[in-house]
């Protein structure tokens, strides 16, 4: 058994995860980890399987006759989960180029953006446009708390942070 990642792309329509899932299956894979989302109609997922090495190219094979299916995929790197983790949430008025600014000042500090999930949404009573976001972050040795605040706050006096637990 090897791990893999698929990333896939189709118009939305009822039934497409069976049918992935059904594929996955059906040739011995098992589903470790995802995120599927729905964009303007899209549908869009990032899949972990693990499969036995000689049924990958089935796996593969089956999932491009999907109609309209698009994908990418590639065998897993396992590497050495880093020692330190920390979960945040962030809300900030939305301007292009925010998340190139998060990651240049957490890439600064020697950390390294594992996940991020980020909406946009106006404000409930205002109407301004905010970008919302959930991420985790990790290092390889212990995260300073107050330098990852330090260097979110720096983005400007709109951004709001919160660790959670």
């Amino acid at each position: 058994m090897k791990r893999y990642i698929i990333t896939l792309q189709a118009p939305d329509r009822k039934g497409l995860v069976e049918q992935i899932a059904n594929v996955i299956s059906r040739h011995n894979g098992n589903w470790l980890d995802s995120e599927m989302r729905h964009f303007d109609g899209l549908f869009a997922a990032l899949l972990q399987i693990e499969a036995p090495v000689e049924n990958w190219d089935d796996i593969t094979d089956a999932l491009a006759c999907i109609d309209d299916l698009s994908l990418t995929s590639s065998a897993a790197l396992l590497t050495n989960k880093p020692s330190y983790q920390l979960n945040y949430q962030m809300v900030a008025n939305d301007r292009p180029g925010l998340v190139l600014e998060i990651s240049n000042q957490l890439h600064q500090i020697g950390i390294n953006i594992e996940k991020l999930s980020s909406q946009f949404e106006p404000a409930s009573h205002s109407g301004i446009p905010l970008f919302k976001a959930h991420f985790q972050i990790s290092a390889t040795t212990q995260i300073n708390e107050d330098d990852v605040e330090q260097a979110l706050y720096a983005l400007g006096a709109d951004v709001l942070v919160d660790k959670m637990s």
